[in-house]
C-alpha cells in the first residue's frame, strides 16, 4: 500500500517522512529542496510505502513541483494522501487541501505544529475542522514526534474507505457548470477522477487540454460553458474558482481557529525585525558565517583535525602499517604505494573530516531552525537589484554541500536563461570538496585565521552577483527576472535527529569519495610521481608527473604558482577537488614514515607564498568543478555547447581573479 505525503513547503512534510521511514533524507527550510519524490518503507511495516512528494501550494501546473505531484497522484496507485498542514497558517494550507480532496483519493489531514499554536496562546478545534471538511484530522508535531502513531493508524483505516471528494463549497451556479462538463466527458474518465478533470477542463488547464482527447464538439461545448459562467460572474474562470475556494477555507478558519490577539507580534516576528532588517541583515549574516568558520578552524575543529593529522595518522596508522608490510617482506614499490600513495593521499584528505563535519553540523542547525530561509530572502533582495532571480540562491545554498545536487536543484527555476545562469554560477559557492583545500592552505599560511575562509565565502557570492549582472546584459541571458515567492517558517529549536542525519549524509558522501575516487586518484598520482617514462623508480623531480607538470606550469606563473607540483594539483582537482589535497600529500611524501620528515602543512611553503596560496585558493574556488558536477551540468543543460561555455567561463573567471589577487597582492605585500 502506498501513502503519499503532500503539503505546502515548510509544513514539516519531509521531517515527518524521515520519522516514518527512518530514511536519511535532506530536510530544508526553503521551497524546492524535494525536487523529485522520495520513497521509503514505513518502520516495521514492509508492506506500506511512504512517498514524499514535493512541497506545493496548489495542483496547478505552474511549477515543476506541482507537475510532479499532481501527475504522480493521478497516475500512481496511491491509497491515501496524508495532507500535512502547518496549523499556524491554516487558511493558506487548506487551499491545497480542497484541491487534494477533489482528486477523489481518501485524504487524512495532519495538523502539524499544534504545539506552536498552543504556545502562541491560540486555540484550534480539530474536531470541528474534521466535521467541516468531512475527512479525518489528526493533531501531530513531526518535530517532537507527537501523534505519529495515531496518524498512521488513521491513514490505514481511511485507505479502506470509499473514495470521496468535496462537493459542497462552490456556488450553485459553478457546481451546475461542473456537473455539465462531468456529464459531457464521463466516458473519458473513471468515477474517482471525473470531477477533478471536469474542474480542470473548466479552468482551461493547458496541460490537461494537451493530454486529453476530446472531440471538437465537446471542446466547443466546454468553451461555451466557460464563457457563460464568466459572463454570469463577470470575472475570468480562474479567479472565480480561486475566490470561491478561498471563501470556503476562510470560513472554515474563522469557525475553528480562535486567536489570542490577532495583532500580537510573535517571537518569530520580533527576531525577523532584526535579522531581515534592510541594513542589519547582511552584517548579521556575515558575522554568523565568521563565527561558524572560527569554530570550525580555530577551536573545536582545529583541535580535532590536529589530533588526526599529528597523532592518528603519523603515530598510529602509518607506523603500524609500515611494520606490518616489513614483516611480510613486501616489495619496496608496494610499501611506497600504500604508505606514500594511499595513506599520503587519502589520509591527507580524511585528516580534515572533523572540521568538515563540524561545519556541516553548524550549518545544519541554521537550516533546521529556520534561519537559512531568511538568508535566501535576504539574498533575493540583493540579487534582484542586479537582475538575478532570488530562486537562484536556493541551489547555491544546497551547493555548500555538493555542486551536483545544487545543479540539479535548478530545475525549480522556470525561466530557461535564469536556470542556465544559475548552473554556471552555482559552483562559485564553497562546497565540501573545496573546503579541505582551503582549510589546508589556511592552516599553513594563515593559522587560526577565520577571516580567510569567510572572505572566500563572500568573494564567491560577490562574483555571483557581478558575473550574473554582466551575463544578464548579454543577448543569451537577457529577459525578465523570474518571480520568487517564499514563505518564511516559524523559528524553532532544531531537531537534533534531523541535524545529525544531515551531517551524516553529507559526511558519508565525503568519506565515500575519499575511499573511492581519491583512493584511485592517489594510486595513479603515486605511480606518475614515482616512475619515469622508462618505468624506473626515480625521485619525484624526474618523474612522469614532473615532466608533464613542467610543461603546463608556465600557464600558472602569472598567478603565483608556476611550479610543477601546484600546476599538477590544479588539473587533478577536476577528478574531485579533494584530490588537490591528496596530490600534495603524495607529491610531498606525507606518507613516508621518518622522524625527520616534516608534516604536509610545514612543507607547503616550499610551493607557495602566502599571496600565491590565496591566489591558488581563489583559482580553486572559481575554476570549473569536478567531473561529476560537469556531468550534471551536461545533463541539465542538455547541450555540449552550453557545457563547454560553462567550463570556459568558470575557468576564465578563475584565471582572471587569481591573476589580479596575485599581482595586486605582490605589490602590497
Amino acid at each position: 500500500m502506498k501513502i503519499a505525503l503532500a503539503g505546502n513547503p515548510n509544513s514539516g512534510k519531509t521531517t515527518l517522512f524521515n520519522e516514518l521511514t527512518g530514511s536519511n533524507q535532506h530536510v530544508g527550510n526553503w521551497p524546492g529542496v524535494t525536487v523529485e519524490r522520495k520513497e521509503g518503507k514505513l518502520r516495521k511495516h514492509d508492506d506500506i510505502i511512504i512517498v514524499d512528494l514535493p512541497g506545493i501550494y496548489s495542483l496547478s501546473p505552474y511549477t515543476l513541483e506541482e507537475v510532479i505531484t499532481r501527475n504522480y497522484l493521478l497516475e500512481d496507485e496511491v491509497k491515501v494522501i496524508i495532507n500535512i498542514i502547518d496549523a499556524t497558517n491554516l487558511e493558506r494550507n487548506l487551499y491545497l487541501t480542497t484541491q487534494l480532496m477533489e482528486l477523489g483519493i481518501p485524504v487524512v489531514v495532519a495538523l502539524n505544529m499544534m504545539d506552536v499554536v498552543t504556545k502562541n496562546g491560540n486555540q484550534l478545534n480539530s474536531e470541528k475542522l474534521e466535521r467541516l471538511l468531512g475527512t479525518a484530522v489528526v493533531e501531530i508535531s513531526a518535530l517532537r514526534k507527537q501523534g505519529i502513531d495515531a496518524l498512521i493508524q488513521t491513514a490505514v483505516a481511511t485507505s479502506k474507505q470509499a473514495n470521496h471528494s468535496l462537493t459542497n463549497y462552490y456556488s450553485k451556479s459553478l457546481e451546475s457548470h461542473i456537473q455539465s462538463i462531468e456529464n459531457l466527458t464521463k466516458t473519458h474518465f473513471n468515477e474517482r477522477t471525473m470531477r477533478w478533470y471536469a474542474i480542470k477542463l473548466l479552468e482551461n488547464d493547458k496541460d490537461i487540454n494537451e493530454h486529453i482527447t476530446l472531440s471538437e464538439a465537446q471542446r466547443s461545448e466546454i468553451n461555451t460553458i466557460r464563457e457563460t459562467l464568466e459572463m454570469e460572474e463577470d470575472d475570468d474562470i480562474e479567479s472565480i474558482i480561486t475566490n470561491q475556494r478561498y471563501q470556503y477555507v476562510s470560513n472554515i478558519r474563522n469557525q475553528v481557529m480562535k486567536r489570542k490577539q490577532e495583532n500580537t507580534l510573535t517571537l518569530t516576528d520580533k527576531i525577523d525585525r532584526i535579522v531581515t532588517n534592510r541594513f542589519l541583515a547582511l552584517p548579521i549574516f556575515a558575522l554568523i558565517m565568521f563565527g561558524i568558520y572560527y569554530i570550525t578552524l580555530s577551536s573545536i575543529g582545529g583541535f580535532a583535525t590536529d589530533w588526526v593529522n599529528e597523532v592518528l595518522f603519523p603515530e598510529v596508522i602509518q607506523p603500524n602499517i609500515a611494520i606490518f608490510l616489513e614483516s611480510l617482506n613486501a616489495a619496496e614499490w608496494l610499501q611506497s604505494l600504500l604508505i606514500d600513495g594511499v595513506i599520503g593521499g587519502v589520509g591527507a584528505v580524511l585528516g580534515f573530516v572533523p572540521q568538515i563535519m563540524i561545519l556541516f553540523f553548524l550549518i545544519s542547525i541554521l537550516e533546521d531552525c529556520g534561519y537559512m530561509a531568511r538568508v535566501a530572502f535576504i539574498m533575493d533582495r540583493i540579487f534582484r537589484r542586479f537582475g538575478l532571480s532570488g530562486k537562484s540562491f536556493i541551489p547555491m545554498m544546497i551547493g555548500s554541500g555538493c555542486s551536483v545536487p545544487a545543479i540539479m536543484a535548478t530545475r525549480t527555476i522556470e525561466n530557461e536563461s535564469d536556470r542556465r545562469m544559475t548552473i554556471i554560477l552555482t559552483p562559485f559557492i564553497i562546497c565540501s570538496a573545496k573546503l579541505p583545500v582551503f582549510v589546508l592552505l589556511s592552516s599553513a599560511f594563515f593559522p587560526g585565521n577565520p577571516y580567510i575562509l569567510t572572505s572566500l565565502y563572500f568573494f564567491g557570492i560577490a562574483m555571483i552577483i557581478i558575473c550574473g549582472s554582466i551575463l544578464k546584459r548579454t543577448p543569451m541571458f537577457k529577459g525578465k527576472v523570474t518571480p520568487f515567492v517564499m514563505e518564511l517558517p516559524q523559528y524553532h529549536m532544531p531537531s537534533w535527529k534531523n541535524v545529525l542525519l544531515r551531517v551524516w549524509d553529507r559526511g558519508k558522501a565525503f568519506i565515500i569519495r575519499a575511499g573511492t575516487i581519491i583512493f584511485v586518484a592517489s594510486g595513479i598520482i603515486w605511480f606518475l610521481n614515482t616512475f619515469n617514462w622508462s618505468l624506473e623508480m626515480v625521485d619525484s623531480g624526474d618523474s612522469i608527473l614532473a615532466s608533464i607538470g613542467n610543461i603546463i606550469a608556465p600557464l600558472f606563473s602569472p598567478l603565483g604558482f608556476g611550479n610543477w607540483q601546484a600546476a599538477v594539483a590544479t588539473f587533478t582537482g577536476f577528478l574531485a577537488k579533494e584530490t588537490v589535497v591528496a596530490t600534495f600529500g603524495v607529491l610531498l611524501g606525507l606518507g613516508e614514515v621518518a622522524e625527520d620528515n616534516p608534516e604536509l602543512i610545514g612543507m607547503l611553503p616550499t610551493i607557495f607564498t602566502a599571496v600565491s596560496a590565496y591566489s591558488f585558493m581563489v583559482f580553486t574556488l572559481f575554476a570549473a568543478p569536478c567531473f561529476a558536477a560537469i556531468g550534471a551540468t551536461k545533463r541539465e543543460m542538455n547541450s555540449w555547447k552550453w557545457t563547454l561555455f560553462t567550463i570556459g567561463f568558470q575557468t576564465g573567471i578563475a584565471y582572471i581573479m587569481a591573476f589580479l589577487i596575485y599581482q595586486i597582492g605582490s605589490l602590497i605585500f
